[in-house]
């Protein structure tokens, strides 16, 4: 019931991730693909709706969702990946693509998701989320860099989202 109540009065993101924030974030997820022919998207939800809180769903269940609405998944090479942060759960959780099967192993992602829940157990949203951006854009650099004449085409928005 407590975790019912906390997703009926979760605070707006926007408070944690106003409008400068969010284009500092974009500057972090824009630098970080240029090392790297993958793509970043950042998406922030401040809760689930009530009746998902309380039929259980969990954040990862919920990230995989973001992930297929996003279209994160719509990428040429298969290499998108997803940092969602569901806020009242306090909640990290990173979706990749198939096309990262077998190249990062899921502690390279925990590591990660504990950048960010470091920082943003410090109150520096921004720095966590651009923390986060960094080292899924490392790992991204490590198994597709981006190599000098490669065409650089933008398939996701950089601009994090606000769900």
């Amino acid at each position: 019931m407590a975790r019912l109540f906390r997703h009926l009065f979760a605070p707006s993101p926007g408070r944690l991730f106003p409008a400068g924030r969010l284009q500092r974030i974009a500057g972090a997820v824009a630098e970080g693909e240029r090392r790297h022919r993958g793509e970043v998207c950042f998406a922030v939800e401040p809760a689930l709706p009530a009746w998902r809180a309380l039929r259980g769903l969990t954040a990862r269940e919920r990230a995989d969702e973001v992930f297929s609405e996003l279209r994160v998944w719509d990428t040429q090479a298969n290499n998108g990946v997803l940092v969602y942060l569901l806020l009242v759960d306090h909640r990290i959780e990173i979706v990749a693509d198939r096309g990262l099967d077998g190249l990062v192993a899921d502690a390279e992602w925990a590591v990660a998701c504990r950048l960010m829940e470091a920082r943003l157990q410090a109150g520096e949203p921004e720095a966590a989320a651009i923390a986060g951006v960094e080292a899924v854009s490392e790992l991204l650099a490590r198994h597709f860099p981006q190599a000098p004449g490669d065409p650089d085409e933008n398939e996701l928005p950089d601009l994090p989202r606000l769900l």
